[in-house]
């Protein structure tokens, strides 16, 4: 920075009040710079497993809703669900594209997990793959069981952990 000496008083204090209006300037720019890095940063901060759990805790509240609603073949809801519209259609409104069966879903989806590893949000597949539901927690998924049910919470019972054939984790 240049400074200059001007003889008078009003000039002297004219490039004084010039140069302060521009540190104030400067000062309010780089307030707004920090401001905007606090801003990225608070974005960057969330990881991809936080906006996976979030998403997951979406597509659970969803499917709980639609507990009682009626099994219908083939339905992919609102209203009627087979079990795959209904772990298809909780996961759409969380943001998440699934394909339409229970084979194509477990096998599009990457993230596997291992029985007794399940967060809420995975999909429990049993009865050799034909079946899905989504784990809710505290040992119990949510699924469309079949024809003459209605969507319901059960445990993981023995049966479950017999037909057992694989979970995956969307949204990852």
């Amino acid at each position: 920075m240049t400074v200059t000496v001007v003889k008078t008083a009003t000039a002297t204090k004219t490039a004084t009040n010039t140069s302060d209006g521009n540190s104030a300037k400067t000062a309010a720019r780089k307030a707004a710079a920090k401001k905007r890095t606090k801003k990225h940063a608070a974005k960057r901060k969330i990881s991809r497993t936080s906006l996976q759990r979030a998403k997951a805790r979406r597509a659970v509240k969803t499917a709980e809703k639609q507990i009682g609603d009626p099994y219908r073949y083939g339905a992919t809801g609102p209203g009627a669900f087979d079990c795959s519209g209904l772990v298809q259609y909780a996961w759409r409104k969380a943001g998440v594209r699934l394909p339409r069966t229970t084979w194509s879903i477990r096998g599009a989806v990457r993230t596997k997990v291992s029985w007794g590893h399940f967060e809420p949000g995975d999909l429990i597949f049993t009865s050799g793959g034909g079946h899905v539901g989504m784990y809710v927690g505290h040992g119990k998924m949510i699924h469309a069981p079949h024809s003459g049910t209605r969507v319901r919470i059960d445990k993981l019972d023995a049966y479950r952990k017999s037909t057992f054939v694989g979970a995956v984790r969307p949204g990852v």
